[in-house]
C-alpha cells in the first residue's frame, strides 16, 4: 500500500475567508516503509498572513514573495499523490484548503485523485478518548522525537506524523506474516499436498496395546501424585 503523509501551513484558519496555503509537504511510504521520496514547496499566497498563523509557523510574507503560486505546482503535486492514501492529522482542515486551491483552478477535489484519506486525529480520538491528541501529545505518548519542532513546518510535521502513525498502528504488524526463505518453502510445499476429497477415505492409526498400557501407567502415576485429583480419571464421574 502506498501512503502519502501530508501537511500544509496556511495564512489563516479559514479557507472560506480567502486564506491560502503557503507551504505543502508530503512524504511517501510504501508497505510501512518510508521511501525517501517527498514533495515540498513554499507558495506565494498573494495576501497577508494572520498574526496568529505567523506565530505558529513563522513563515513571513516577505519570505514567500519569490516563491511559486499554487497554480505553478498543482499538476506536480497531484501526480505525486495520485492513487495513494493520504494520511493527514485533522484531515478536514488540509483537505478543505487543498480543495479550495484546486477549485480556484477549476480542478477536481484532491480526494477524487487519491485512493482514500485517513484522518489520524480521528484515529487517535478513537484510541485515546478524552485525552489530548494533537501531534505533540501523540509524540509524547508514543515516544516519537519531536525536539526539532520548535515551530510548525509542513515537511517536518509530515515526517513526524509518519512516525506517529507507525507507532499508533504497530499492532497491525502482527497480522502481517514476514516470510523468510524457509517459511516460504514450507508454505509452498504445503500448497502442493492435495487436499482430501469429501469421499476420500482417511487412514486412522490406533494405539498399540503397549502404548495403551504405558498411557495407563502414566495416568496412575499422575493420579497418585495428585492424591486422586487426576482429571482424566474423573471423567466418568463428571469431574
Amino acid at each position: 500500500m502506498r501512503q502519502i503523509f501530508l501537511d500544509t501551513e496556511t495564512t489563516g484558519l479559514e479557507h472560506k475567508l480567502g486564506h491560502r496555503i503557503i507551504e505543502i509537504a508530503g512524504v511517501e511510504m510504501s508497505d510501512r516503509r518510508l521511501t525517501k521520496r517527498h514533495f515540498h514547496r513554499y507558495l506565494n499566497p498573494e495576501r497577508d498572513i494572520d498574526a496568529g498563523a505567523l506565530s505558529v509557523h513563522g513563515i513571513s510574507r516577505e519570505f514567500l514573495l519569490d516563491k511559486p503560486h499554487f497554480a505553478d505546482v498543482a499538476a506536480e503535486f497531484l501526480d505525486f499523490v495520485r492513487g495513494a492514501e493520504l494520511v493527514i492529522h485533522n484531515a478536514a482542515f488540509d483537505v478543505g484548503f487543498l480543495n479550495a486551491e484546486l477549485a480556484l483552478l477549476d480542478m477536481a477535489p484532491v480526494d477524487t485523485v487519491c485512493h482514500a484519506v485517513c484522518d489520524t486525529l480521528r484515529m487517535a480520538k478513537d484510541l485515546h478518548p478524552g485525552k489530548k491528541n494533537n501531534l505533540n501529545a501523540l509524540c509524547d505518548r508514543y515516544g516519537v522525537d519531536n525536539s526539532r519542532r520548535t515551530l510548525h513546518g509542513a515537511l517536518l510535521d509530515a515526517e513526524i506524523l509518519a512516525e506517529v502513525y507507525l507507532a499508533m498502528t504497530r499492532g497491525q504488524e502482527s497480522l502481517i506474516i514476514d516470510l523468510d526463505d524457509d517459511n516460504a518453502s514450507r508454505i509452498e510445499a504445503a500448497r502442493k499436498i492435495p487436499a482430501a476429497g469429501p469421499c476420500q477415505a482417511q487412514r486412522v492409526r490406533r494405539a498399540s496395546q503397549e502404548e495403551l498400557a504405558e498411557h495407563q501407567r502414566l495416568l496412575d502415576a499422575i493420579h497418585e501424585a495428585s492424591k486422586g485429583k487426576c482429571r482424566w480419571l474423573q471423567g466418568d464421574s463428571g469431574g
